[in-house]
């Protein structure tokens, strides 16, 4: 089947124009919306809870497809006034200073960006600090309470990417310990009228305050580190101001959150999936396998931030203006029927596997080799030493966070028959 070829309608509602992607009932579960969108085409208009519109890519070809568009760029300057309104959430000068990383760039300017984070977070480097790695998740397993109930967020996985990420890109024990988890939710917008907009703008404040304080100590105290190494960069001129706390940005909140979120939903399909988390404690070596599938199947990052056409163009049929935003569906993708044999079940054995949890082309997560090596350590050490892991609340119970592009749980309250 071709990308324009319809699948067979299922009995449901006709989609509305826009989309609407909010909600409760959205949140817990978008899979059945992304099934009927991809099957009636591969882009729709759709409305976000901040009121911005935007076109949606879903299926597994399209997505492919848009990733690697060159004419979509991602720079915010190519957006339009209506995308502009609304979308740009974060208020001046934050914006400005705060926006223009490596996930809001276009070549040549994101290429000459990439190469100063690309060797911390090569392979080769990732698999030596597993051995550490391992250690702060035992660690935090160790301070959880020796039989179950427990909140495997606030107890484990709010702490371990954060705890690893420090480790990686040279930030000192005594910054991390000041890093407060609420500033990463400065990616969840807010509407200049919403009531969280004050809390909202402390948050920003106080993450801006701490990036500016990261920099002051590493100028003070440079080391061969890669946080060191780009306030060496901004010195000599190679990155500006806003570029090196932009970075540094990106790092503290898509560095931690994701993982974060992505160990929730892991184990939340394990769970609602007994065959399969049997499976994996019986067999640990098939955890490498497992968390391709685990990514495939629920990813926390459930949509891209937005691309932008330079001139009215037109995209698998539908005709976008200059301007607009567009997002891919990294979840409707990677449940994509064209691509994978029953993509609603969880088979940890699948293989092949090209899911796009991380992306394609040029901004595939530069990550992506640390977030595999931290959710197979994260499983694994649950799994080993806390037999008999279960759900401790009914799963209409689950909280998932509201955020716009990705997938979660603020808690995550389970039991077990000890801690070993």
């Amino acid at each position: 089947m071709t990308i324009q070829e319809p699948l067979p309608a299922v009995d449901a509602q006709p989609l509305t124009d826009p989309v609407s992607l909010k909600g409760c009932p959205y949140k817990a579960d978008p899979y059945p919306l992304y099934e009927r969108m991809r099957e009636a085409g591969p882009v729709h208009r759709v409305l976000f809870p901040s009121g911005v519109q935007a076109w949606l890519v879903t299926g597994y070809d399209a997505a492919l497809g848009a990733l690697n568009d060159d004419r979509l760029g991602k720079n915010h300057d190519r957006g339009n006034d209506r995308w502009r309104a609304r979308a740009s959430i974060m208020p001046e000068p934050q914006h400005s200073q705060l926006q223009v990383h490596l996930l809001h760039q276009d070549p040549p300017k994101h290429t000459h960006m990439r190469r100063f984070v690309t060797d911390a977070f090569m392979p080769r480097r990732v698999e030596q600090l597993v051995p550490r790695f391992q250690e702060l998740a035992d660690a935090l397993v160790d301070a959880l309470p020796e039989a179950g109930p427990a909140d495997l967020v606030t107890g484990f996985a709010a702490h371990f990417p954060f705890r690893v990420l420090a480790e990686v890109i040279g930030l000192p024990g005594e910054l991390a310990a000041g890093f407060d988890r609420d500033w990463g939710k400065v990616v969840q917008p807010v509407g200049p009228t919403d009531p969280g907009r004050p809390l909202y703008e402390a948050r920003l404040k106080g993450l801006q305050n701490y990036i500016a304080e990261v920099v002051a100590h590493k100028r003070e105290h440079a080391d061969d580190d890669l946080l060191s190494r780009l306030v060496v960069a901004r010195d000599q001129g190679e990155l500006s101001q806003e570029e090196l706390d932009s970075m540094i940005f990106q790092l503290l909140v898509a560095g931690q959150e994701p993982v974060t979120n992505q160990i929730t939903t892991a184990l939340i399909a394990l769970f609602r999936h007994p065959d399969q988390l049997d499976r994996l404690r019986a067999d640990p070596a098939l955890m490498p396998r497992a968390v391709e599938e685990l990514l495939r199947h629920d990813s926390a990052f459930e949509l891209t931030t937005w691309r932008f056409f330079d001139q009215d163009s037109d995209l698998y049929g539908t005709g976008i203006p200059a301007g607009d935003s567009v997002i891919v569906s990294l979840c409707a993708a990677n449940r994509d029927p064209r691509r994978f044999d029953d993509p609603d079940a969880l088979d940890l054995n699948r293989s092949p596997n090209p899911h796009l949890a991380f992306g394609h082309g040029i901004h595939f997560c530069p990550g992506a080799a640390l977030a595999r090596a931290e959710l197979q350590i994260a499983l694994a050490t649950l799994l080993r030493r806390l037999p008999g892991l279960h759900l401790a609340i009914g799963d209409e119970d689950i909280e998932w966070i509201p955020a716009v592009l990705g997938r979660g749980t603020n808690r995550l309250p389970v039991g077990y028959d000890r801690r070993l």
